[in-house]
């Protein structure tokens, strides 16, 4: 008797961890986007919105940090590919009514697999990023929400997530 295929695809009949082969997809132009963000104390926000964090720019710092993330995601995570992007973008935004500061990373490639992973991977070291500059002034920092609200391009249908607050 044959084990039934698992639908996680980077399982194979006998449940071993494999990499999938994207080798007979086509290449199509995939798009992912997520979200999250970090929550922290009044000061801290405010620290970082004037700029004069002791360790510098910390958005700034935040955002090179979460596009560095994005093009190593493979080597983080055991059976990512390794893509060859072809955008990273990070924004921020400023939530001062929840003394937070919320991350989009918008990821963009052309190739037979998609760029969730990359882009998860981009706010989480954005956000961790954000962290270990402000950590010094607020150690009771805590990140929420992150996910993917918006994938695009190859053969699955594409995804947007209902609109809610992170």
């Amino acid at each position: 008797m044959s084990t039934p295929a698992s639908p996680l695809t980077h399982f194979d009949a006998q449940g071993q961890a494999h990499m999938v082969d994207v080798g007979a997809k086509a290449a199509t132009h995939r798009v992912a986007v997520a979200i999250g963000r970090i929550e922290m104390l009044p000061a801290t926000l405010a620290l970082i919105e004037s700029g004069t964090a002791k360790k510098g720019d910390v958005l700034g710092v935040a955002r090179v940090a979460g596009i560095m993330a994005a093009k190593r995601t493979s080597e983080l995570i055991p059976l990512c590919h390794p893509l060859a992007l072809t955008r990273v973008a990070v924004e921020f935004e400023v939530l001062p009514a929840r003394n937070s500061v919320q991350c989009t990373a918008t990821v963009e490639t052309v190739g037979p697999t998609g760029v969730e992973m990359e882009a998860l991977t981009t706010v989480q070291v954005a956000l961790l990023t954000i962290y270990d500059m402000c950590k010094a002034v607020d150690r009771g920092m805590s990140m929420h929400g992150v996910r993917v609200i918006e994938k695009r391009g190859g053969k699955s249908l594409d995804f947007r997530s209902p609109p809610h607050c992170v």
